[in-house]
């Protein structure tokens, strides 16, 4: 019997993934079944099995790539210097977790953004979930944090700015420009970045005499 290779079992993982985040994405957590999930990778319940036990361990998977790719976006951010300004990053961390999940992109540009507001949804719930997204979003405000602080090295932001503040703001933003695009299906990236770069413009009025 000839070897299974683990490119072949990477590939099959990948397989299932994409389509159970199609799935989720078209239809919403409790309306897929898991058989929903065999139709659309064209395999048997063996084959899947193998690999998650059900559906909150593919939803677990799910959520804990994207905060992966996330994480990993801010860290190399926090890395250079100085690190890029939010109208740069933010549309960078977008457009990397598109094509982390090209699969959707093909389907629908916007459902990558239904299945990440279907994901916050069901963490209401699922509190084995909530903890993977809790430990994903404690990584990704800490790498936000290092980000702010290249921003007050570079002497672009006040020394005494608060990172953990500015963090969660950023994040928080992001999160609101996903909703945008679930519900409307329509804000460009430059639009984004036009947006963020006006609100860094702003300056505070100065008292009158």
């Amino acid at each position: 019997m000839a070897r299974v290779t683990q490119a072949h079992l990477d590939a099959r993982r990948r397989q299932i993934l994409d389509g159970a985040a199609l799935c989720f994405a078209r239809n919403g957590f409790h309306a897929t079944s898991m058989q929903d999930v065999l139709k659309e990778v064209n395999l048997s319940a063996g084959a899947v099995y193998r690999y998650f036990s059900g559906k909150d361990e593919l939803i677990a998977a799910i959520v804990g790539e994207v905060l992966g790719v996330l994480g990993s976006t801010y860290e190399g951010a926090a890395a250079e210097t100085p690190p890029p300004l939010p109208d740069v990053l933010l549309p960078r961390a977008l457009r990397q977790l598109r094509e982390a999940r090209p699969v959707l992109l093909a389907s629908g540009e916007w459902l990558f953004s239904r299945l990440l507001v279907q994901v916050w949804t069901e963490v209401l719930r699922n509190p084995e979930l909530a903890e993977v997204l809790r430990a994903g979003y404690e990584r990704v405000r800490g790498a936000w944090a290092m980000v702010v602080e290249g921003y007050k090295s570079a002497g672009l932001i006040p020394a005494d700015a608060d990172a953990d503040a500015l963090a969660r703001v950023m994040i928080a933003l992001a999160q609101g420009y996903t909703v945008h695009l679930a519900v409307f299906e329509e804000l460009p990236p430059e639009t984004l970045e036009k947006g963020l770069r006006a609100l860094m413009s702003m300056r505070a009025p100065q008292p009158s005499e």
